[in-house]
């Protein structure tokens, strides 16, 4: 499975991609926004930091108008995703998007069927709302999981990019599940580093090498 950043913040993908764990980034208008930059300018310095897929997002209501802005992102960068909205205008422009060899990432996705009608569209990607599901009272992971049977079932290559993850259980339960991207905000993300008992046995090992004479082989670059 792999993981992508859910931001337009650019420091925390700088920081992400650092770490050498990170595939893509997923962003939106309210991402955007928050970030009170000019858009161009934000997603050119995204594009130059991470290189693997980005999806922009559409925001066109009618098929004609999000062709045009597909096309627009496709030519902005060779990594650019092209977000649209599950719905009857927005999947006819995915169809139109796919036939011209554009990559999608159909999103607001809150029901298997949705997904199934995304990848008869030709989507590339579709991005199940797992949080989002579970604050409405309903299965989250149960959604990915039936995706990944419908589209395991009758052979459709969209992939699954479990969205709207806000717990590290998530992140969990999606690799469970069969998804085949997670996204999430930072924060989520580095959380999937951290245990207590590595933090507890990490000190206690720092501890003792202090009474270890000093080695020549790790020289000044031991911890004292």
């Amino acid at each position: 499975m792999q993981l992508f950043i859910d931001t337009a913040n650019v420091s925390e993908i700088k920081t992400a991609w650092s770490w050498g764990i990170l595939d893509g980034v997923t962003t939106n208008p309210t991402h955007i926004a928050k970030s009170g930059r000019d858009f161009d300018q934000v997603l050119e310095e995204i594009f130059a930091i991470v290189d693997g897929p980005i999806s922009v997002e559409t925001v066109s209501t009618k098929a004609e108008d999000i062709v045009r802005e597909g096309r627009a992102i496709a030519a902005f960068h060779r990594n650019a995703v092209v977000k649209v909205p599950v719905m009857p205008e927005g999947l006819k422009a995915v169809k139109q998007l796919a036939s011209e060899g554009i990559k999608t990432n159909v999103t607001l996705c809150f029901s298997a069927v949705q997904a199934y009608l995304a990848a008869k569209a030709g989507a590339t990607y579709i991005s199940p709302f797992i949080h989002r599901k579970e604050l409405a009272g309903d299965d989250g992971v149960l959604l990915v999981q039936q995706i990944r049977d419908i589209y395991d079932r009758y052979g459709y290559e969209t992939k699954i990019l479990a969205a709207s993850i806000r717990t590290g259980k998530e992140v969990l339960e999606s690799l469970l599940a069969g998804a085949d991207v997670a996204t999430m905000p930072f924060d989520i993300m580095e959380s999937l580093y951290k245990h207590t008992m590595t933090d507890i046995g990490l000190k206690m090992f720092l501890d003792d090498w202090k009474s270890v004479p000093e080695s020549k082989l790790f020289g000044t670059l031991a911890v004292r």
